[in-house]
């Protein structure tokens, strides 16, 4: 009987398996991130990460170029991206706005005269009346009109949203010749503002809105001097393009995400 012979080499092992390895151990990863990632930070940071996944397996960049991508790239990529959710869309525009308030206050020192919130309604800049107007007055003094002229060139980035103009006062009655209550008062004060704000031509007058309050709508108490003070103020309202409530997001207006 012949023998067969030996090969002199062994057979070759093909190594075309460590490919789909290596993309299942790249997908788990990639699934291991993420549950840790919903389970510890907020829904707009979470579509922030889903987006950088989204490039790294479209071949955008690789998993490590991802992973070191700055803060500002992701956001700028979240706030600009076509598939972005509207309501997070929204709120990221909003939060841009702040963000060039915030600067403005704390380069002039106003943290104590204007804040800056976001909430259901948008983006409301609250003006104490002492930054704008002497006591009981109504007329803007050279400094109110620098504060409404910084404040109007930030409001050029609103686009097409609306923005209502509303005064408040504390509960202590007013009986002069001009303001025979507080109604007048603030309704007053808030034209002058929005006056101030309108003496940038870039602005459009069609979307603002006038409102007063008087002293109807508090945010603190009238009982203290502390709270009193709170309440005297102006409000400016950037009122958001989509329903800013939780729950699906209701469009107010159909906007067009950029490319």
């Amino acid at each position: 009987m012949k023998r067969k012979k030996k090969h002199d080499h062994e057979e070759h092992i093909p190594e075309g398996w460590l490919i789909p390895y290596a993309d299942l151990l790249t997908l788990l990863l990639a699934l291991f991130i993420v549950l840790f990632a919903s389970s510890n930070i907020d829904q707009t940071k979470l579509m922030k990460m889903s987006q950088s996944f989204n490039q790294v397996f479209s071949g955008g960049v690789s998993v490590f170029q991802a992973s070191t991508a700055s803060n500002n790239d992701i956001s700028r990529t979240d706030k600009t991206h076509s598939t972005a959710n509207p309501r997070t869309y929204e709120l990221a525009q909003l939060d841009e706005l702040k963000e060039d308030v915030n600067k403005y206050i704390k380069k002039n020192g106003l943290e104590s005269q204007i804040k800056a919130t976001i909430n259901s309604s948008g983006l409301v800049l609250t003006i104490q009346d002492r930054a704008l107007f002497n006591l009981g007055e109504a007329t803007l003094d050279a400094d109110a009109r620098n504060v409404a002229q910084n404040i109007s060139q930030i409001l050029e980035k609103a686009g097409k949203r609306e923005i209502v103009v509303s005064g408040h006062t504390d509960n202590i009655p007013i009986n002069t010749a001009r303001f025979p209550s507080n109604w007048e008062l603030s309704s007053a004060r808030a034209t002058a503002f929005m006056r101030g704000l309108l003496a940038n031509d870039a602005l459009n007058p069609a979307q603002f809105t006038l409102a007063s309050y008087g002293e109807f709508k508090p945010i603190a108490t009238n009982d203290t001097e502390e709270g009193r003070s709170k309440n005297r103020r102006v409000e400016v309202l950037i009122k958001p393009l989509v329903n800013l409530s939780e729950g699906e997001p209701k469009m107010i207006e159909t906007i067009t995400l950029p490319n």
